[in-house]
């Protein structure tokens, strides 16, 4: 133990890191690395789309199965009694080629988006889910079914293409750029047109605007805070 040096014998008490003046010990506990952190985002992002994918693929098969009879659970506009087949009617195709067009595009959206976590892509997924079907069943046309995950997808692309702006994030802004380029064709999905739920697809991308301009989880790593939700 120290000692006072003119009081031999005088001990003071052992010094320890709660004792005044003490500066605890430095703990130098890395965190995780960039290579880490992005194969781990790679994972996620694999991960949800694969599970996506999986989930309308076997109700599709469980629809097949059932003579087709699960397409009664889609969205009926203005009818109280399938309000809630808003949140079924997503999972739910007409045919091969239906389902097949939804997974093509949509693989490449919820990749995309599963690259910003679990949390930005439940987020978007049920804004888009939420929005595109109360706006589907208010305006649908009475006396129709709409189903299919198209307006979802449209959700997602609207999302990608606004986030970058409200993220003020150039690389997002990018890719955003890049999809409008590449699947400029479903800008022909918004018109109105017989046997095709354009409404599905018009408010799917106004959820995918609004979850772009209210969601956080999204926001990608800096070192300053983010500014407030709004476009430059």
């Amino acid at each position: 133990m120290p000692q006072y040096p003119d009081k031999p014998g005088f001990d003071l008490p052992d010094p320890s890191p709660g004792w005044p003046g003490q500066i605890p010990p430095a703990t130098n506990t890395p965190g995780p690395s960039p290579v880490a952190a992005g194969g781990t985002r790679l994972r996620t992002a694999m991960n949800l789309t694969t599970g996506w994918v999986a989930l309308i693929w076997t109700v599709f098969l469980l629809n097949i199965i059932s003579g087709g009879h699960l397409n009664s659970f889609g969205i009926h506009p203005l009818d109280p009694t399938f309000l809630p087949a808003v949140l079924s009617a997503p999972f739910l195709h007409a045919g091969f080629a239906h389902i097949m067009g939804n997974t093509t595009v949509g693989v490449v959206a919820a990749f995309l988006i599963g690259l910003s976590g679990r949390r930005a892509f439940f987020e978007v997924t049920a804004i888009c889910i939420i929005i595109g079907g109360l706006g589907t069943w208010l305006l649908g046309g009475v006396g129709t079914n709409h189903i299919g995950a198209s307006g979802v997808v449209y959700g997602w692309m609207s999302y990608l293409v606004v986030r970058g702006f409200y993220n003020r994030s150039p690389g997002q802004i990018v890719v955003g750029a890049i999809l409008v380029f590449s699947f400029s064709g479903m800008i022909h999905g918004f018109l109105p047109q017989t046997g095709l739920s354009w409404q599905g697809h018009l408010f799917g991308a106004v959820g995918g605007v609004v979850a772009g301009a209210t969601i956080t989880s999204d926001d990608p790593v800096r070192t300053g805070p983010r500014r407030g939700r709004g476009l430059p």
